[in-house]
């Protein structure tokens, strides 16, 4: 049965790692926990945030099996794992991620074609996928590694033509083109996610669905706030909004280490491991920096929110 996703913010969850470089299943179940009690309505698990590049295809099964065997009552999650180059290894692999019961299976728009090849070899590998995928709903994720192909509008109106396509993790940072992503998608059951800060309450305004980033990772619950009330509260929203894309730019600073590290100072024991980067590297003005973002987050809890 293809499910509905529900709006509203979907974290691209992190991986724990062990100090001896293994999955961390007890870090993972805090996770859940932590996006649950933030306000999220959904989760965006196997996904770049996840380290999926660095994952074996048995790690990033056995993972998705476990956080669908754990995952909070009445939260989506919406998964990729899609990281093979050839089209018959993809379908394989997403056959199995599709039968763990997920709400929709994310594919990664730079894996249907290479950096110099067109829309059409895009389509006829999307096609064959979906083809081999029945009674799934589809997601597509704008993934900048190992380099961002951007869903055009007509891409986007020819996929919601081919497959039940529910979820979109929109990378752009542009509001005209998400504006013009919105209208290729009208009349479909296609929902926009935007993962970029700068641009979000100008998209929810616009019509997106809700927000999925790597800064859900940070404050999620700050996310959901403005999913929630950016109707109904438009000055507090256009404060909040301002400070989440301020602090976004801190996704250049050493993440995911530096969100690991800043949910170990919230209590979660999940250390600060990671595959994609040494944490070595992470140094102590990074941890001054996100003590420094606790801070400022709860005064703007208090001036906002309470």
């Amino acid at each position: 049965m293809i499910k509905d996703i529900n709006n509203g913010v979907y974290p691209t969850m992190l991986t724990p790692f062990t100090d001896d470089n293994k999955v961390d299943y007890n870090g993972v179940l805090q996770l859940l926990d932590f996006y649950k009690t933030n306000g999220v309505s959904g989760i965006f698990a196997i996904c770049q945030s996840s380290e999926i590049f660095y994952l074996s295809f048995e790690e990033r099964l056995e993972l998705l099996k476990f956080i669908m065997k754990n995952k909070p009552d009445g939260i989506s999650i919406v998964a990729s794992g899609h990281v093979a180059d050839d089209i018959d290894t993809q379908i394989k692999e997403a056959q199995a991620f599709t039968a763990t019961g997920i709400d929709a299976y994310v594919f990664i728009a730079n894996r249907f074609a290479g950096e110099n090849e067109g829309e059409d070899v895009f389509m006829r590998n999307y096609e064959k996928a979906v083809a081999a995928l029945p009674d799934t709903g589809f997601g597509i994720y704008e993934c900048p590694y190992p380099y961002k192909r951007l869903m055009t509008p007509s891409l986007i109106k020819k996929c919601c033509e081919t497959s039940p396509l529910k979820f979109i993790k929109d990378t752009c940072g542009n509001i005209s083109q998400i504006r013009a992503k919105l209208e290729a998608a009208k009349g479909t059951e296609l929902k926009i996610f935007n993962a970029n800060g700068a641009t979000l309450l100008e998209s929810l305004e616009a019509g997106c669905a809700g927000y999925s980033g790597v800064m859900a990772n940070f404050h999620p619950d700050l996310y959901a706030w403005l999913c929630d009330n950016y109707k109904k509260e438009p000055e507090k929203a256009k404060q909040m909004a301002d400070f989440l894309s301020f602090a976004s730019t801190v996704e250049s600073r050493q993440y995911p280490v530096n969100a690991k590290y800043r949910l170990s100072l919230l209590g979660l024991d999940i250390g600060t491991k990671s595959r994609v980067r040494d944490d070595s590297e992470f140094v102590e003005t990074h941890k001054k920096e996100m003590a420094a973002m606790i801070e400022t987050e709860n005064l703007i809890r208090k001036i906002i929110i309470q």
